[in-house]
């Protein structure tokens, strides 16, 4: 017998009562497994008590008919005292009552027929090697988790915080008296509750981000916030991203997916441009939120999910119910509370704030440093319409930091239908009033400078009441920067 510290290939025990099948078996296994021969049961257990002590033997291959007893009862015998080996029976007969017994009480894992062939009854004993291996690593991982528990539990939640700073009530960036109070207020109040919302606003004005605001403020916020565009898909693509479908169901589907239905399982799925949606693809979907179920395409099995679903549109849907295009009845199930977006251009106290926050991620992303805006490039963005919201300020800034050689951007960096505004409008119309204006100033280029940081920074703190957090953050300066120009200009309250 080879000493357990040399062995080196996984063990396998034969058993079988004649000796001719025995060698047959050694010679085709020999060289990829230590093989063990017993010509009975009770020859098979004394084998099994010796060497198992040492976890040496991984397999049983066992012979149906045995003098004395069956190769199932003598693997049910195995399973109870030895539950890791995996067992194998080698039959020359095809009882069909033999193989149900062997596999609901013996935990038959394969049941060879006789005469075998010598190729593939080695692929099927490498199989039941590398089984036993992953049983093993699996009750290995097992325990590491139960003993990390309170670890993971740890990190688990220290991530579910983070993700409701990042994307809760909190993320939103705006002023004491913007209109996004209001609409924040009324997101705390409802989110707790299961009820569909309708959130409505133009195009890049932030509609995603006060329904995740939403989900992470409700009980659901520890399960998946999934989101799909359905302006962006054709019904039959939009339903089966929905609810799934089973392999076969159509030209291209070789495998079963999951649909985001299900995906979303206890969880918020975000609908957004749900007014691009045909009447056909309408009906299917109110359906789907009056039952709380659905059909996977292919499938005759009905799957239930429990969702919150949140829709979003920069469509008038009212005028749409009115004339047809919009079922009335989704409408009123989707919209049990309806919430308006302000746009960008009806928020202009939080457009410094927003467009810090802005600059702050885009240095993060570009790894490009940069200290803030000009005075002038802000009252111009300030004075612009924002035709693309939030999202076109950030793709401003964008450019602006990439083009940027200065740690200030300046309005020189804004784009030409930005800049525009500053060209075509006096510049005392803008806001800020007389800050971008030249016409009241005198000295040279170093005294209208200072004559116009001046206006500036007294503007700033008007518009802010004093609060020197506020103005240092419109104006792109540290707080003691703020001060010190305060106090150089006069302008600091206890100078």
């Amino acid at each position: 017998m080879i000493p357990t510290s040399l062995r080196k290939l996984p063990a396998v025990l034969v058993v079988d009562d004649e000796v001719r099948s025995q060698e047959a078996l050694r010679r085709t296994l020999e060289e990829d497994f230590e093989v063990f021969c017993a010509s009975g049961a009770s020859e098979a257990l004394a084998v099994l008590e010796r060497e198992m002590p040492s976890a040496a033997i991984r397999i049983v291959l066992c012979d149906q008919r045995m003098p004395g007893t069956t190769g199932v009862v003598f693997l049910k015998e195995v399973r109870h005292r030895w539950p890791d080996v995996v067992r194998i029976i080698l039959s020359g007969y095809t009882d069909a009552e033999d193989i149900i017994t062997g596999v609901n009480e013996a935990g038959i894992w394969q049941y060879l027929l006789k005469p075998w062939q010598p190729e593939q009854l080695l692929l099927t004993l490498q199989r039941a090697a590398e089984v036993w291996r992953l049983q093993q690593e699996n009750q290995r991982l097992s325990l590491d988790l139960r003993t990390a528990e309170p670890v993971l539990r740890k990190r688990v939640d220290s991530k579910q915080e983070k993700a409701k700073s990042s994307f809760g009530l909190g993320a939103l960036i705006r002023a004491p008296g913007s209109p996004l109070n209001a609409l924040c207020g009324m997101v705390e109040r409802i989110a707790p509750y299961d009820l569909s919302v309708m959130v409505t606003g133009e195009s890049g004005s932030g509609k995603e981000m006060i329904a995740r605001a939403i989900h992470y403020e409700s009980r659901r916020s520890h399960r998946p916030f999934v989101t799909e565009n359905c302006g962006a898909l054709p019904d039959t693509l939009l339903e089966s991203e929905l609810f799934g479908y089973k392999r076969g169901a159509f030209t291209g589907a070789v495998e079963d997916r999951v649909g985001l239905f299900q995906q979303a399982d206890g969880g918020t799925l975000f609908l957004d441009e749900i007014g691009e949606t045909s009447p056909a693809f309408q009906v299917k979907l109110l359906r789907v939120l009056q039952e709380g179920e659905f059909r996977p395409l292919g499938s005759n099995r009905v799957v239930s999910a429990d969702v919150r679903v949140i829709a979003a549109t920069n469509r008038d849907l009212e005028e749409d119910v009115r004339t047809g295009r919009f079922r009335e009845d989704l409408y009123y199930r989707l919209a049990t509370i309806s919430l308006h977006v302000p746009a960008l251009r009806e928020r202009p106290d939080d457009l410094p704030l927003l467009a810090r926050r802005l600059l702050d991620n885009a240095c993060r992303v570009m790894d490009k440093p940069a200290d803030g805006f000009t005075p002038e490039a802000l009252a111009c963005m300030a004075a612009w319409h924002w035709p693309g919201n939030v999202r076109e300020l950030q793709n401003e800034i964008l450019r602006m930091l990439a083009l940027a050689d200065a740690p200030l951007l300046g309005i020189e960096l804004l784009s030409p239908r930005v800049r525009q505004i500053a060209d075509r409008q006096p510049a005392a119309h803008l806001p800020g009033g007389p800050v971008l204006s030249g016409a009241n100033l005198s000295g040279g280029l170093k005294e209208r400078m200072e004559q116009l940081e001046m206006e500036v920074l007294g503007e700033a703190m008007r518009r802010h009441r004093g609060n020197k957090s506020r103005a240092a953050r419109e104006l792109g300066l540290s707080r003691v920067g703020l001060r010190a120009k305060l106090t150089r200009y006069g302008l600091e309250p206890d100078a």
